[in-house]
């Protein structure tokens, strides 16, 4: 089993930037690739970013490209997700999770496992 504990949600306003963090334990040999995804009030889960662990490919919606960025410290087993250029759109809960499966995206069916999310709000 993998657990993941987010942090480093928190209000602020619109232009500015937030770095979220996920800090993974467990078997994380299990682990092919993780990814954050965010749920507003009344909508579904949206993936927003994925990385392999391994390194390498990364993937985005399109509308967090060239303001948010996804990375990993493999040494600290932490994933980070660094939004910049908040918008009100972008308040939601942020959800780290990981899969084990062989191709990376932004499905929520791809993940096993999830954190308890934190929450993000851009006014």
């Amino acid at each position: 089993h993998v657990q993941l504990v987010e942090s480093g949600g928190g209000s602020v306003q619109a232009g500015g930037s937030l770095r979220l963090s996920c800090a993974a334990s467990g078997n994380i040999n299990d682990v092919n690739f993780m990814g954050w995804f965010r749920q507003a009030p009344g909508k579904v889960r949206e993936g927003v970013a994925s990385i392999y662990a391994a390194g390498g490919s990364t993937y985005y919606i399109d509308s967090v490209k060239g303001r948010f960025t996804i990375s990993q410290d493999h040494a600290k087993k932490t994933l980070f997700l660094q939004m910049n250029s908040l918008k009100p759109e972008d308040t939601a809960m942020y959800y780290c999770a990981a899969g084990p499966g062989r191709f990376c995206g932004l499905g929520v069916r791809q993940y096993n496992y999830w954190g308890q999310g934190t929450q993000v709000t851009v006014s």
